[in-house]
């Protein structure tokens, strides 16, 4: 589908709309506004084809942060990093030169499709990988957790083998408490897997996926772990990684462990107390042939300084990258990623909007941050976070825009990770004049709070907010809200049918956008640096920073 939207829109005065934004007790919402509008003429251009997927080192970066950064100088905004709009991520890009080829051998011979049962790909910046007969190890859930006392790689010497790994922790859908329960950590993060079999000098690591305890169907992992793949310039090349990481299909490990003897449950198995290591008795063979790109991608940044404390920063952030092109769906290969994550893109911009149309400018300096592939593993934020544009411990707080719903507005809302930070009682003050409900994950399992950019500030210690329309959608019940986000879910998130229509409900964003640019005015207004609460695991580093 082709659409024909020029490059930049004029946009209708809001000024009434922003009248009495400190309050409003009506419970009507955002219905009917100039903001609506304006988003979504931002997603016409940000999700039309002639972006190609927005994917970082392509044309479509290039007409990407040319139009962001147009929009924040035409609004008046500062240049965000000592003159330039653009801050410079250096990364490098692996493609596969070809499909990737694995077998499985020895007590199990299995047939190995890439793509099919299984992906594949490194991260080390080597033209090619060939491992030959490497032993396979069922590890469990692949995890070193001292405060949990668990470890699954006890007295297990896994040099020059490939652990087989489940996806998600010990907590989920477990009959007894285990880590967090229902709520993933850290730890059931598929790039915490990845990592912690590198660090225990695996060969090769391979991920089992299964639907529930994964979030998603095999499909996103089709799409998004097959193609190239973006990774940060390290001094070291990525050679600390191990030779190759995968995924293979449930259908798949249920065979490569039943010929171990593991016939039961595979999570159940894993879980039980006494469990250890246990030997496939079947060796993996991987090829990997790449082509190394070395370029530099950007995010983009601009400021509104404060009028009495501009060294104190109140950063909003989105991800401005898709997947771009790629495995044709349906006959349409450009992955438009209208809701993720122009949708965010859209709402910074009109939050910026806001501020330069307030008669009072805020007193600490409001920062607009549009970050590149996080698609490819946050990296555009995890530059930004050991690469600050500004002090760290100056940084009140990041406001995340990611994945705006676009069936409408909304009855409540939902705090991603909610209970780590005072963050979220703003939002429940701000949300009572109109009788909103906000609650946490609605899905604590999918380990949300990890998967996207806040996640690279909270990481550094500054308090990070994410969040979204719930499902109770005005004019429906709940289960019709429950209906859209599981479509959504199921069939257009990382696929190419995410993609614009003049039929998208963008009221249900505008809500989200107003209700974050209440609270990021309110906060550049403060003198307080709202911090984290007893009990969570980024406290400590905030402390530490804050010099506490």
């Amino acid at each position: 589908m082709k659409l024909n939207f020029p490059c930049v829109f004029a946009f209708a005065g809001i000024a009434a709309f922003l009248a009495g934004c400190a309050g409003n007790s009506k419970k009507e919402t955002t219905t009917d506004t100039a903001l609506a509008a304006d988003i979504k003429q931002h997603i016409a251009v940000l999700a039309n084809d002639s972006l190609q997927g927005r994917k970082p080192f392509s044309v479509g970066e290039e007409k990407t942060i040319a139009y962001i950064a147009a929009q924040f100088k035409k609004m008046g905004l500062e240049s965000g990093n000592k003159g330039s709009y653009y801050q410079d991520v250096p990364m490098v890009e692996i493609k596969l030169a070809n499909a990737p080829t694995m077998q499985i051998s020895g007590k199990t011979n299995l047939k190995m499709e890439a793509g099919v049962n299984f992906v594949a790909a490194t991260r080390r910046e080597v033209p090619a990988v060939e491992l030959k007969n490497s032993p396979l190890v069922f590890a469990g859930y692949g995890i070193v957790a001292p405060e949990y006392k668990w470890n699954d790689y006890a007295n297990l010497d896994v040099k020059g083998k490939t652990v087989v790994v489940l996806v998600n922790d010990p907590g989920f859908q477990a009959p007894e408490k285990f880590f967090k329960g229902d709520t993933m950590t850290y730890y059931g993060r598929w790039t915490y897997k990845y990592e912690e079999a590198a660090r225990q000098g695996a060969a090769g690591v391979i991920i089992v996926h299964q639907t529930e305890p994964a979030s998603y169907g095999w499909q996103v992992i089709q799409n998004s772990f097959t193609g190239s793949k973006l990774y940060l310039q390290q001094a070291n090349k990525h050679m600390d990684r191990c030779q190759f990481e995968g995924w293979i299909n449930e259908e798949t490990a249920k065979k490569l462990l039943a010929n171990a003897g593991i016939t039961e449950d595979m999570r159940a198995y894993a879980r039980k107390k006494d469990f250890k290591a246990v030997p496939l008795n079947s060796a993996v063979s991987v090829s990997l042939k790449n082509t190394l790109k070395y370029s530099t991608s950007h995010n983009v940044i601009a400021t509104l300084k404060g009028s009495t404390t501009p060294n104190e920063y109140v950063l909003y952030s989105a991800h401005w990258d898709h997947f771009g092109i790629s495995k044709p769906v349906a006959g349409d290969s450009i992955y438009n990623g209208a809701v993720d994550n122009a949708s965010g893109v859209a709402a910074v911009l009109s939050i910026a909007k806001l501020f330069t149309q307030q008669k009072e400018k805020p007193k600490r300096s409001v920062v607009f941050l549009c970050v590149t592939a996080e698609e490819q593993g946050l990296l555009g934020s995890e530059y930004y976070g050991t690469h600050p544009v500004y002090p760290l411990n100056k940084t009140v707080a990041d406001l995340n825009l990611d994945a705006l719903s676009d069936f409408g507005e909304t009855s409540d809302f939902s705090i991603t990770g909610k209970g780590q930070n005072y963050l979220d009682d703003y939002v429940v003050e701000l949300t009572k004049p109109n009788g909103w409900t906000v609650v946490g994950d609605t899905k604590p399992s999918s380990g949300s709070y990890y998967r996207s950019d806040h996640f690279n500030f909270a990481k550094v210690g500054v308090p990070a907010l994410d969040l979204h329309n719930g499902a109770n959608a005005i004019g429906h019940d709940e289960a019709w809200g429950k209906a859209k986000l599981k479509e959504y879910n199921e069939k257009r998130y990382h696929q190419p049918s995410d993609s614009y229509s003049d039929t998208m409900n963008t009221k249900g964003m505008a809500q989200t956008t107003e209700l974050l640019f209440k609270l990021g005015y309110k906060l550049s207004n403060e003198t307080t640096f709202p911090g984290w609460k007893a009990g969570s695991e980024f406290k400590a580093i905030r402390d530490k920073v804050m010099g506490k």
